[in-house]
């Protein structure tokens, strides 16, 4: 489902893409981006760097559990060969790589916000803190050069969008920022069909890792395909040379890493806990961009700690790949 200029359902002639971003070199970053000397070291070398969200920190994990599993994550990058750069807004200074301190801040400071990409500048005004979600991590990791940036599942189209025209900034963002992004698909509890069409549409490549399905967050298959599979990190790096070396890496490349039919969320349980917490939100008149954080709480209380259970292995899994393609890439 396409979406128009205020995030909805677009007119056929409202479908053009934004100009894509432009990279700045490190040494010319505006003193409201600080880079860690590991990250830039890494950058001017050649060598392997992975964006990491901070969102999944502050808002996505319970404490104190959020800041032992923010260092495993960490750890999946660099077990993988590659330096994690977590990303974060500290008192209006964006911070590419967060030092023990940053994250503690972010973990456990209850006035850190949830900041997409048009938040950012009007937080950095106020000095404030925030945790940066799809879109801003992209957008953030871009600007500095920094190529593969894993998450758990992006945003996308919502469910009902053609009467809320509710979509994520994670897609048009996606759609003007040239970075691979390893992800398992989208959250199930959005309109997957209508995401990949606007995934489609925004110009941003799909493929399914070791999968011809593309997953769906708790699932390991949304119950749609994708076109193009690939079976290693190398066959990852070789897709983004060719889009380097064909002009196509405008946008982004998303890399689905569903999780193992094994470690998914039983699909009784997860359809049953969707559609209890559809209801509940209809009938507390939950809307807009409120109907996530409520639906991902309700996952969490209803299916007895198995959403959080599957959310920390994919994060985990998706962090460990994204070190391997961007070794592979640095190549």
């Amino acid at each position: 489902m396409p979406s128009g200029p205020g995030g909805g359902v677009a007119t056929p002639g409202d479908r053009g893409q934004t100009p894509p971003m432009t990279r700045i070199p490190l040494d010319q970053l505006s003193s409201r981006v600080q880079v860690t000397a590991e990250v830039a070291d890494a950058l001017r070398g050649g060598r392997a760097v992975v964006a990491l969200e901070s969102t999944i920190i502050s808002h996505g994990l319970p404490r104190p559990d959020n800041v032992r599993i923010a260092g495993e994550i960490e750890a999946a990058v660099r077990a993988s060969g590659a330096v994690p750069a977590t990303i974060a807004v500290i008192d209006g200074t964006t911070r590419i790589g967060l030092d023990d301190e940053a994250l503690q801040r972010i973990a456990g400071d209850d006035s850190v916000v949830k900041v997409s990409e048009r938040d950012l500048a009007t937080l950095a005004a106020r000095s404030g803190c925030g945790a940066t979600t799809v879109a801003s991590t992209a957008h953030l990791a871009a600007l500095a050069g920094i190529e593969v940036f894993a998450t758990g599942g992006l945003g996308g189209v919502h469910r009902g969008a053609e009467q809320t025209w509710d979509e994520s900034a994670d897609l048009t963002t996606l759609g003007r920022t040239g970075i691979t992004v390893v992800s398992a698909g989208v959250k199930s509890i959005l309109d997957v069909a209508a995401t990949l069409e606007r995934l489609e549409t925004l110009n941003v490549g799909v493929l399914g890792y070791g999968t011809d399905r593309f997953p769906g967050f708790y699932l390991s298959d949304s119950g749609h395909a994708v076109d193009w599979r690939v079976d290693s990190p190398e066959e990852v790096a070789a897709v983004m040379a060719a889009r380097r070396d064909l002009g196509t890496d405008r946008s982004a490349l998303l890399v689905a890493n569903p999780l193992p039919l094994d470690r998914q969320v039983d699909p009784d349980l997860h359809d049953r806990v969707l559609a209890e917490g559809l209801a509940a939100a209809d009938a507390a008149g939950i809307r807009g961009k409120e109907v996530t954080p409520f639906l991902l709480a309700h996952f969490h209380e209803a299916s007895g700690g198995e959403s959080l259970r599957a959310n920390v292995e994919i994060i985990l899994a998706n962090a460990a790949l994204a070190g391997r393609i961007a070794v592979a890439a640095a190549r």
